[in-house]
This record gives C-alpha cells, structure tokens and sequence, in this order.
C-alpha cells in the first residue's frame, strides 16, 4: 500500500498485485473523495486505465488542481461512504 496523491480534495492509495487475493491480482487503487466522504476502490481493467491515464497526466507537469479535476471524473462511481480514513 503506497500514498501516491493527497490533496485537500482526494487522496490516491495503490495497492501493489497480491496473486493471493483475486481483488488484487493486478493491483489496485483506492481514490477518497474527502469533502464528500466517500471513496471508491478500482483494479483490474479499470485500474489498468486509471494507471495508464494517470501517467498521461503526469507527463505534463499538472498543477494540484488539475489533478483534482482528473480524479473528479471519478465522483460518478464513488459510492462507498469514508466510516474510518
């Protein structure tokens, strides 16, 4: 488990593949909205993505806010309400 982003917004949490644990077979990523409480947790194909967009983004040298907006995206399938962070 890695810390790789954390702003006032949203932390990003990865988790490293675990071949004992289908869930994280091929890692994983947990994304925390924290003003609004709730999280989400992503692997397989959609982690791969997440992964693949994430080094697109940070190629680019983006400022904090604009990696806010890129984890915005992800509001829409975050569900899950924070209990313990």
């Amino acid at each position: 488990m890695n810390l790789i982003y954390n702003s006032e917004q949203y932390s990003v949490v990865e988790f490293g593949p675990d071949r004992e644990l289908e869930a994280l077979r091929f890692g994983g990523y947990e994304i925390v909205d924290k003003g609004g409480k709730r999280e989400i947790f992503i692997a397989g194909l959609l982690a791969q993505n997440f992964r693949r967009d994430v080094n697109q983004l940070i190629a680019n040298e983006p400022t904090m806010e604009e990696i806010d907006e890129f984890l915005g995206s992800y509001d829409s399938l975050m569900s899950q309400p924070v209990l313990l962070h």
